[in-house]
């Protein structure tokens, strides 16, 4: 049966393809919320570019037909643009706001089409609370329909025979079709158990060409750092080999995510000369109040984002922490590190870098893809965050770029993903990392 889909501003904004997402139904969009649009189309931000593009896609629809009637989308469904002269009832609310009116259209239309279940859609928390008291059915926009605790994690437990144990220690690989009717992705790191005596265990990654093969422990530390765990070591694996040119990792505060990835990224750039220059890049958002605009060029402006990257870098280069090679300072100026915002991204191309995206779970989907098409020939790019540390007020923990590449890469032999659940920066912050 049918259902009448009425959009929130924020769903149009997040997602600019939305439009053919709900199958058969009826997608019904405000009058209001293209006011609202409107108001965003000169923005040069992603939520400005969604709504110009929105704006274009619903004016290709109105080229197919009338758009108060509806016209019909190629999944079957019809999208509409609707308005109504009806508005809240005083005792309800005060104020006649834009949201208000938006909401105002889902009561009109349970009224006026009571055959069809009307279900509003919004990002807003609040807005959908509202609408459930005035008995709308409201839902979150999320077409992945999948719990952050079910993005695929890159690891896995497998019990093994001790004669395959015995195997991996003494370097051979082993077909995945020997452990039966286990399923495994393209670079999927496992722990194999079963073992006995000093052989219990063994860490392994899954080939592309389907094999399980024994992880090379590590003849040295990589600038001063060693794996504390297993997690970390299937990390480091990852991130040293050219052959896998995305590696995305996941992980709350203080599990290494951001230091693992410059190490590896120095050793490849600096001492083994695979990547012609380490390129480092994050969002531009605040965590709480903004300070509002900097002073300087724009090297002075990306100083207070850029210092968590530089506190990791000079804790890798300091005398104490296994290399004397190269200073800071000394790798900015020879141009072998280069830091940069996002912003400046967009047009550029990249051949033969090492590129690090931290905080990544501060993307849109979208934003993935134009970081990801930027990507030349011979690069390796690698994409760090904490999907329950998001500043974008669109995004959460599921609808994030980051856990959508983690999920659409999963399968694919050019990719490796690796989440990592310890903390090891110190005791207290791993102690406020699961308490907190």
């Amino acid at each position: 049966m049918r259902k009448n889909f009425v959009l929130d501003t924020n769903v149009l904004l997040h997602d600019s393809r939305c439009l053919e997402t709900f199958a058969d139904n009826i997608v019904n969009i405000p009058i209001y919320v293209l006011e609202e649009l409107d108001l965003f189309k000169r923005d040069q931000s992603e939520l400005g570019r969604n709504a110009r593009r929105i704006a274009r896609e619903i004016d290709r629809y109105r080229g197919n037909g009338r758009l108060d009637a509806g016209v019909q989308t190629t999944a079957g469904g019809l999208v509409r643009v609707c308005f109504t002269k009806k508005r809240l009832p005083p005792e309800v609310t005060a104020s006649q706001s834009m949201d208000n009116a938006i909401l105002s259209v889902a009561l009109d239309l349970r009224d006026r089409e009571p055959d069809l279940k009307v279900i509003f859609v919004t990002k807003d928390t609040n807005l959908r609370i509202r609408a459930d008291a005035l008995g709308i059915h409201a839902e979150d926009y999320d077409p992945e329909g999948m719990d952050v605790s079910e993005v695929y994690s890159g690891t896995a437990e497998v019990n093994a025979e001790g004669d395959q144990i015995d195997r991996l220690f003494e370097g051979q690989s082993i077909p995945v079709a020997e452990f039966g009717a286990v399923e495994f992705s393209p670079n999927q790191y496992l722990t194999l158990l079963g073992g006995t005596g000093r052989r219990q265990n063994a860490l392994a990654r899954v080939s592309p060409d389907g094999r399980v093969e024994p992880i090379a422990r590590l003849k040295k530390a990589i600038w001063g750092i060693k794996p504390r765990n297993r997690e970390q070591a299937f990390a480091l694996d990852a991130l040293l080999r050219p052959e896998i040119p995305l590696v995305t990792m996941i992980g709350k505060a203080g599990t290494g995510k951001t230091l693992l990835a410059l190490a590896a990224a120095l050793e490849l750039v600096v001492e083994q000369r695979t990547f012609r220059r380490l390129l480092v890049s994050r969002p531009i958002l605040p965590m709480g109040r903004d300070l509002g605009y900097l002073p300087g060029d724009v090297g002075d402006k990306l100083g207070p984002w850029m210092q968590p990257i530089r506190d990791n870098f000079e804790f890798l280069t300091s005398q104490a922490n296994g290399t004397d090679v190269r200073s800071y300072e000394s790798l900015i100026s020879a141009g072998l590190v280069e830091l940069e915002a996002l912003t400046y991204i967009r047009g550029r191309s990249l051949p033969q870098q090492i590129m690090i995206v931290d905080e990544a779970q501060n993307l849109t989907p979208h934003e993935i893809k134009t970081v990801l098409t930027r990507v030349g020939e011979g690069t390796k790019i690698i994409f760090t965050g904490d999907p329950y540390q998001i500043d974008q007020p669109y995004l959460d923990s599921v609808n994030n770029g980051l856990t959508s590449i983690v999920e659409k890469f999963r399968q694919e032999p050019l990719a490796a993903h690796i989440t990592l659940s310890r903390g090891e920066r110190s005791p207290l912050a791993e102690l406020a990392a699961n308490l907190l």
